[in-house]
Order: structure tokens, then C-alpha cells, then sequence
């Protein structure tokens, strides 16, 4: 049966109460479920990762939140950024590209990406934008992180007001330190970024760094950042509309930065890092925080996967079908068999070794997403990784993407038909599969959290975790995408492959495409909680170099935020 039809559907999202429609909802599951995703009105575009960011937020604790009494509320919103208040405002002179939603005002950060949990503050993020806040409870949008001029803004186009900061979608907060971690790219170049929470970011070259295609990650451990590489290409032609020539490429290096000379190191000047060569290419990893006995690395490779090509008009899949229009806009799913690696990095002799691997070419292919204990004791000794894979699915390869990667794609490991989705158990740190659960071929299981059980039980351990961290203690929640109606899926974590214990829906109800999640344990408003935040109004000082209607516009939307003025209004 094929992928969801109406994964791209362009109806505009609603509010919901779901009611528990399988099993029964576990007593201790607590807790807001927290989804980035572009907003479905702009799923015309070439691209839908460039569609503008919104919220979706699903309460744990029935009868929260407005819900009825025995209903879990689920609630949605776009962010009304200074991006989505121009476009709504001025839409005709927003075009959108293969390299984002192009206008004379800047390019969109479309903060669609991740959510960003930090206490309780929540950021929406982006590659190519600075990361955004919003208000948890009300999904209002509070600011983004530093002025454009503390950042390197990649100046392709015109830019007077909304700059293009190559960033990354999934920075780090560091627990010890207080901080949030994150980059700044441009051309090959990579800056270190550190903000305090408000103010003024800080930024550091990192000296003998190379990025020859992208950053989607950074990830950390107490000791140490770890910057790679990222397979998501984009070719000069591209930005002209042009098509692709190359594959991504094969292998990329990894940055190994220790955290103790960026303390010592005043912000603007170089900071030396180690650098290895991983391969196959990458976008997901994570580093256990206990560095003691070396950097440990958990990569979710993207094997001959790539998510910058997507399906237009007049493409062919993988078995000689024309693509379906319904899917225009999908990205490139692997041609490859999933492969997950733990690697073991030692950057004073230089060395890394080679811990354990995951390769099953019969059952794991086109991983999405995981599902990870994110506490300070999780990541310090985890137990237990969570992912979700579709299968092979041949609609969502195009034969163009098998002509680019034809020298790379190994047809004897490609099924011979479709296989299921699955949400897969691995033990941690020897990668072996311990538990998995088939869902329907018809499903589109999206991005899993873990929610810990009795979560703050233990004032000794962190906010976030659970009396017993590592990520096999707790629920894994599971939003599945179907034609035939949206649904959430609760399965106990230590017991995937019992199936879901609770699964929560209402009739009729369709969401679309959304990319990360992530879990907090309360949602409440943060508009107040006394940090200083920038305004759009101070990043008008090249306002005058729009043509005069459009600058009326952006102060207009200045005021407009400064006034609190909802979007649209």
C-alpha cells in the first residue's frame, strides 16, 4: 500500500481533543509532546523543509489544557515570526526555491525544523536561521537568538531585514554550564556559538574547519562539542534553478572541540579543534556526555539518502511508475539499508574505534527518526535508542536520484516490493536490536519521543529525568500519520515489541507532514519570566534600503510585534 496521500495535504490545521480509542493510557505518562513542522499552506513550494514553522502540541494528562474531561488536548499554531508577518502581509513578493522562500526583504527562517526544549523556555529551529522562540503555552513568538550583526549572515540576495544564518536545527543546552550551544557557517568556514539565554551571542572560528556541505547537528559531552559535516548538498547552479550534478557526498569530517578553550578563548578569535574523516555520510548523531573513557558517538548514517532532491512534476519512482502528484515535494528516501554506528573517538592519539554497528539490509530501511532519554543521566550512560523506520518505499525514490547515486546504489540489496515501518528497540552501547514493532504499510510513524516514568521524583537528578534514566524506563510516543486519520500510539519503552499499551485519535482527523518532537514536562507561559529578548525593531537599520512601500511593511510589523497584534490581525 503506498505512503499517506495526505501527508502534503494543504487543509489548515485545527485544534483537537483526542480520546483514547485502544488500550489504556498509562496513569504516570505526563508531560506536553512538543512537534516542529512547515506549515501545510506552503506545501506548493519545491521543497516542504521551507515551508513557514509552526507548533503542534499534544498534552499527556487528560483534561488538561482545555480539554474535556478524559480528552487530551491537542493544539497547534503558527509562529508569528517577522517572516511569516511579512509574507502574510506582502505575499506576492515571496517566491519560493530549491534554497528557501526568497524576497526583497531576506530570506524566511522558517524555524520549522526542531523544538528546543531549555527548562521551560522552547525554541523552533532551523539550518538556515537563527534559532526562534516561542512561548510554550500560547505558541506566541518571543524572539530570535542574537542580532544579525553578531552573526556571519550569508549574503546571497538581497537581505535588508530578514538575514540568512546557515545555523544548525538542533543545537545542544550544555546542563553544566547553563548555555546553548550551537554553530554559524558560511562557505566552508565554521564558527562555535554560545548563548547565555539572553543578550548577545558569542562566536568563535574554529580554526582549520571544514564544511563542505552542511551542518544539521551538533552534539556534545561534558568535555567536548562535536561538529560534522551533513549530508545535504547544495550546488552553485541550484540557487538559479538549476538541477543537480553530484551525489552528496560519500564522507565528511568530523570537528572534535574541546569545550575548556573556548572558555579561555576571547569570542572573535580562533579556537583549534581535532578533525576525522567519517564515512558513510551522516545528518543525526549523538555523543554520550560521559566522556571519561573516550568521545563516543552514536551516527545515524544517511546511506545514499538525500533529503535536498525532491519530487516534481513528471518524475518516475523507483520501479518505472510516474510519481504521484500527491507526493509532490517528498524528499529522497535512502537507496541504501540503514546503518548505525557507535565509534569511540580518542583526539589526543587521534585515533577511533570501532564499538558496534546496526546493518539489517532484510528489515531496517529509511529510518526517520528516534526517540531518546534527553535528561543529563540519559545521555551520561544511555540504555536504550529508539527509531523509527519506514521501509523501503521504491514512490519515494525517484529515477533521477538512482542516475546520480548510480555508482554508489547497490541494486542486490534493494527488496524486491514495499516493507513495513517499524519502531525498533536497540541496547545501547552494542547497537543490538531487542525489541521492534510492525506498523501498517499504510503508516507514516513520524518523530518518537521518550517521556521517563515519575519524571522530577528524585530532587538528585535533573529535571527532565526519570527515578531510573537511560531511555529504558519510561514510554516511547509514536504520532503516526494515515489517510484514514491521524493517531498517537504509547508503548511501553523497556517492551516495544508488545505493541502500543494506549492509542489516543479522533475520527477524520489528518495532520500532515511534521519533522522533530520533542517532550517537556509542563507547558506554561515563558512571554514573562523576566529574560530580556531582541525585537524586531532593532534590526531595522537597513530598512531604508527596501523600496518605500515595503519599508512601510517591515515597521508596520515591528510595531505590530511590539504591540502584540496577533498574526493576520
Amino acid at each position: 500500500m503506498p505512503l499517506p496521500r495526505s501527508l502534503f495535504c494543504r487543509d489548515a490545521p485545527q485544534d483537537h481533543d483526542l480520546t483514547v480509542t485502544g488500550g489504556k493510557w498509562p496513569a504516570g505518562l505526563t508531560g506536553e509532546l512538543v512537534i516542529s513542522a512547515p506549515h501545510p499552506d506552503t506545501f506548493d513550494a519545491p521543497h516542504p523543509f521551507f515551508g513557514e514553522g509552526m507548533m503542534y502540541r499534544l498534552s499527556l494528562a487528560a483534561g488538561s489544557h482545555g480539554a474535556a474531561p478524559g480528552t487530551f488536548a491537542w493544539r497547534q499554531s503558527t509562529i508569528a515570526s517577522p517572516s511569516a508577518r511579512l509574507r502574510a502581509a506582502r505575499p506576492d513578493v515571496f517566491t519560493a526555491t530549491m534554497v528557501g522562500v526568497q524576497s526583497p526583504f531576506g530570506p524566511v527562517n522558517a524555524a520549522n525544523t526542531a523544538p528546543v526544549p531549555w527548562g521551560d523556555r522552547l525554541f523552533a529551529t532551523w539550518d538556515a536561521g537563527r534559532p526562534t522562540e516561542v512561548d510554550p503555552l500560547t505558541f506566541a513568538y518571543l524572539g530570535e537568538v542574537g542580532h544579525r550583526s553578531q552573526w556571519i549572515n550569508l549574503e546571497v540576495g538581497p537581505q535588508p531585514v530578514l538575514p540568512r544564518v546557515m545555523s544548525t536545527a538542533h543545537p545542544v543546552i550544555d546542563p553544566d554550564r547553563n548555555v546553548m550551544w550551537t554553530v554559524n557557517h558560511s562557505w566552508g568556514s565554521l564558527h562555535v556559538v554560545r548563548w547565555d539565554g539572553e543578550g548577545p551571542i558569542e562566536r568563535w572560528p574554529i580554526a582549520g574547519a571544514s564544511i563542505p556541505q552542511s551542518v544539521h547537528t551538533i552534539s556534545q559531552t561534558r568535555d567536548w562539542l562535536i561538529v560534522a559535516d551533513c549530508a545535504y548538498k547544495v550546488e552553485p547552479q541550484v540557487l538559479s534553478g538549476g538541477s543537480r550534478t553530484q551525489p552528496a557526498n560519500p564522507s565528511g569530517p568530523v570537528h572534535l572541540i574541546r569545550k575548556a578553550d573556548l572558555d579561555r578563548t576571547p569570542p572573535g578569535h580562533d579556537v583549534p579543534c581535532q578533525m576525522f574523516e567519517l564515512a558513510p555520510e551522516t545528518n543525526h548523531y549523538y555523543a554520550t556526555y560521559d566522556d571519561t573513557d573516550g568521545i563516543a558517538i552514536l551516527f545515524e548514517h544517511t546511506e545514499n539518502a538525500d533529503i535536498a532532491m525532491t519530487q516534481k512534476a513528471g518524475d518516475i519512482d523507483a520501479l518505472g511508475r510516474p510519481c504521484d502528484p500527491a507526493l509532490r515535494g517528498l524528499y529522497g528516501f535512502p537507496m541504501a539499508p540503514d546503518r548505525t554506528t557507535y565509534l569511540v573517538f580518542d583526539p589526543d592519539r587521534g585515533t577511533t574505534v570501532h564499538r558496534a554497528e546496526q546493518h539489517d539490509p532484510e528489515r531496517l530501511w529509511s529510518r526517520q527518526l528516534n526517540a531518546i532519554d534527553w535528561s543529563t543521566e540519559g545521555r551520561t550512560a544511555p540504555t536504550m535508542h529508539h527509531t523509527v523506520h519506514q521501509g523501503f518505499r521504491p514512490e519515494a525514490i525517484t529515477q533521477e536520484m538512482l542516475a546520480l547515486y548510480r555508482d554508489r546504489v547497490d541494486p542486490s540489496l534493494l527488496p524486491n516490493g514495499e516493507t513495513p515501518p517499524l519502531l525498533v528497540t536497540s541496547s545501547m552501547p552494542d547497537l543490538a536490536v531487542i525489541g521492534s514493532w510492525e506498523l501498517g504499510q499504510d503508516d507514516f510513524p513520524s518523530s518518537p519521543i521518550f517521556v521517563p516514568r515519575d519524571p522530577g521524583a528524585d530532587a538528585n537528578k535533573s529535571r527532565y529525568s526519570g527515578s531510573d534514566p537511560g531511555g529504558h524506563d519510561g514510554w516511547v510516543v509514536l504520532p503516526v500519520m494515515n489517510d484514514g486519520g491521524f493517531r498517537v500510539e504509547v508503548y511501553d519503552a523497556s517492551a516495544i515489541g508488545a505493541g502500543p499499551v494506549a492509542t489516543a485519535s479522533k475520527p477524520g482527523m489528518i495532520v500532515p507532514f511534521a519533522l522533530h518532537a520533542a517532550w517537556m514536562p509542563r507547558a506554561v507561559s515563558t512571554a514573562g519570566d523576566g529574560h530580556s529578548r531582541l525585537s524586531f525593531s532593532d534590526e531595522l537599520e537597513r530598512v531604508g534600503e527596501l523600496p518605500g512601500d515595503l519599508a512601510d511593511v517591515a515597521r508596520q510589523v515591528a510595531d505590530d510585534l511590539r504591540h502584540g497584534v496577533p498574526l493576520g490581525t
